[in-house]
């Protein structure tokens, strides 16, 4: 769907902020350093142009150059933006190991996601090794009101501040469990804050049951969620409580220790 542009749009958009932010965009998709000629083609502007941009982003710390200063390349202060898929590289790697250990134990996909926003964003995807695979991709996104990680995510934000963020929000049904409005969507929450996981069967699509259970970092805050995913024919529900539960819950809590959760 296009976007709509604001009656003001002309008046208001700075050409000199979109082309340095797209300069970023530019150099992070490519997986070299790039010279002022290849940003300035990519970019569609001529060579001078293209170094009075990337010289301001060098100055400024967001790119960096080699020693001949021909080479561009991300600089350090990009990191410090705060973009969650940036602050979400250091999960990524450490989480993984144990994704890939939790999956092979239960033989379910396993996954690894993060809040962005009013929506679940995943970050990470450790394919099963049987024929029940989850068909969840990495990058995917989902509403999360309508996701039990979403409401393992949202378990240490305050009533408040989740009616502000959903207040306005049209939820629509995926499943019978959706939550149909913010009441519904809190009591969800705190239910799965009570339990410290979510046990999903049909919650988002019919015949895939999922386990959750949140990643804490060293302020105590919820800054992930694991789950196990599949269809009901890769699970055995004799043994959920027993065995599929324990074993998302201990993998949550080795990743929250090796991010510094000390609880």
């Amino acid at each position: 769907m296009l976007e709509t542009l604001h009656k003001n749009h002309e008046r208001y958009f700075v050409p000199g902020l979109d082309r340095g932010l797209r300069v970023l965009e530019i150099v992070a998709k490519s997986d070299r350093p790039l010279t002022i000629a290849e940003i300035a083609k990519k970019l569609d502007v001529s060579r001078s142009s293209a170094f009075r941009i990337t010289y301001t982003l060098s100055h400024l710390g967001f790119l960096i150059t080699d020693s001949s200063n021909k080479l561009y390349d991300l600089g350090p202060r990009v990191l410090s933006l705060g973009f969650s898929y940036l602050n979400g590289q250091d999960i990524i790697k450490i989480a993984k190991p144990h994704l890939e250990k939790l999956r092979d134990i239960t033989e379910i996909s396993s996954h690894l996601a993060i809040r962005e926003g009013s929506e679940v964003l995943y970050l990470d995807n450790i394919v099963s090794k049987s024929p029940f695979v989850s068909n969840i991709s990495r990058g995917e996104r989902r509403p999360i009101y309508a996701s039990p990680l979403g409401w393992v995510l949202l378990g240490d934000m305050l009533d408040p501040k989740i009616i502000e963020l959903f207040n306005n929000m049209n939820f629509q049904k995926m499943t019978d469990h959706t939550p149909g409005n913010v009441s519904a969507l809190i009591a969800r929450i705190r239910e799965a804050r009570t339990l410290g996981y979510v046990v999903s069967r049909g919650y988002v699509q019919h015949g895939g049951s999922t386990i959750t259970a949140p990643i804490f970092d060293e302020t105590n805050a919820v800054a992930a969620v694991i789950d196990i995913s599949g269809p009901d024919s890769g699970f055995n529900f004799d043994e959920i409580d027993n065995f599929y539960v324990p074993a998302v819950v201990d993998a949550a809590q080795n990743i929250s220790r090796d991010l510094g959760f000390s609880g």
